[in-house]
């Protein structure tokens, strides 16, 4: 696994993609897929926060969040921009932040009302995929245009290029 920022330092461009989808209409927008008790997925809207250090989310007390505090899998995958099908989603593991600093810091920054029963996790980094559809769109779909992907893996540590 690794952070936003070792991430990011390996794979600026592909990071700043990501990171582009994401904050697409301004504040994060995605969503995020936990994994349920009984094995299923469960999937909800999120404001995820990119800072230079880490890609967290503020999670309230909710169901996705005793998903992530019993199993911190997840899959986050960006809202679609509305001139394309182009799509970024990072999977790994949500560790709860502890450091008071931290927390305090991006509360502060984000205005986090301390009302409400939130915690705040990060979003540990397994593998990260932007794909970009070109300018049709995944639909119609043609044999002369291929979407492209770029995936990276933490255990890896290098881009893996695939057309599918």
């Amino acid at each position: 696994m690794a952070s936003w920022s070792d991430f990011a330092a390996v794979e600026p461009t592909l990071a700043a993609g990501i990171r582009s989808l994401l904050q697409q209409y301004g504040p994060g927008l995605a969503y995020l897929a936990t994994v349920r008790a009984d094995g299923a997925p469960r999937v909800h809207p999120v404001s995820p926060v990119i800072t230079d250090e880490g890609l967290y989310c503020f999670i309230v007390d909710s169901p996705k969040r005793r998903d992530l505090e019993r199993d911190g899998r997840y899959a986050l995958h960006s809202f679609p921009p509305e001139e394309s099908d182009d799509e970024a989603f990072v999977t790994g593991r949500a560790v709860r932040v502890t450091d008071p600093r931290v927390v305090a810091r991006l509360a502060g920054a984000l205005r986090a009302s301390p009302d409400v029963d939130w915690r705040l996790y990060e979003l540990m980094i397994e593998s990260a995929t932007l794909r970009s559809h070109g300018p049709a769109g995944a639909l119609p779909l043609s044999p002369d245009v291929k979407p492209m992907s770029r995936t990276w893996r933490a255990e890896l540590r290098r881009p893996l290029a695939a057309v599918s």
